[in-house]
């Protein structure tokens, strides 16, 4: 009997790419395809959806559900990946800190914007991904592209760190949210952390830790 398709909301740990979980369970749930909805970046933990078996045939439309994200942005500094990947240096302080302002600036982001993606991200330039160009030291000249980010507020700040939460299209880059808003008020900015808490009516709150999945993995098998 031909096992029926299976949609998992995992909560992807911290330091795991998405790849490595869809590895793992398509080994441990026996499942010959396996995929997911979404790429979550190893910085970054929460909801990540995975298809097995005939599911995998539905990712367009998992990708093209709202995702909603809490994030921390440090100010007052700037890295090549937008991120803290390879940073170890430590936070300065900004001398002029407002945190009014920086609330002002980040709504200015909501709505239909146009947004240049990270270099260090998995956008194609002349065929080949844009990551592997910039860890060679090639220069990478990305195109704006239209994204939609239906809500950008401040949750929280303490100098030099904001924590946001951000409610976005398919293709938005957080990252790139993070140095936008660092260039808009002069100071530079890159993202500190990133947690997914939704995708579409997917919550974090109902997702599955990967430990737990693996656990009851004879739950989910196929076959």
């Amino acid at each position: 009997m031909k096992a029926p398709g299976l949609i998992l909301s995992v909560n992807k740990p911290l330091g795991w790419t998405s790849f490595d979980v869809v590895n793992k369970l398509r080994g441990a749930l026996r499942y010959k395809s396996v995929g997911h909805a979404g790429t979550l970046d190893p910085a970054a933990d929460g909801v990540l959806i995975v298809l097995c078996g005939e599911a995998t045939a539905r990712s367009g439309e998992f990708m093209d559900l709202p995702k909603r994200y809490r994030a921390r942005i440090r100010l007052g500094i700037t890295t090549p990946s937008d991120d803290l990947e390879g940073v170890d240096s430590p936070a300065v302080p900004l001398d002029d800190w407002n945190e009014a302002r920086i609330a002002a600036a980040l709504a200015e982001f909501v709505g239909n914007i146009e947004q240049v993606p990270p270099a260090v991200s998995a956008v194609k330039v002349a065929g080949r991904r844009s990551y592997k160009l910039a860890r060679a030291g090639q220069a990478v000249d990305l195109a704006p592209r239209p994204v939609q980010v239906y809500e950008a507020r401040v949750l929280g700040a303490c100098n030099p760190d904001v924590d946001v939460v951000i409610s976005c299209s398919r293709g938005t880059y957080i990252r790139s949210i993070a140095r936008d808003l660092g260039a808009r008020l002069e100071v530079g900015g890159t993202l500190a952390g990133l947690t997914r808490l939704a995708i579409g009516p997917y919550r974090i709150e109902q997702a599955l830790p990967l430990s737990e999945i693996l656990k009851r993995s004879f739950e989910f098998a196929s076959g």
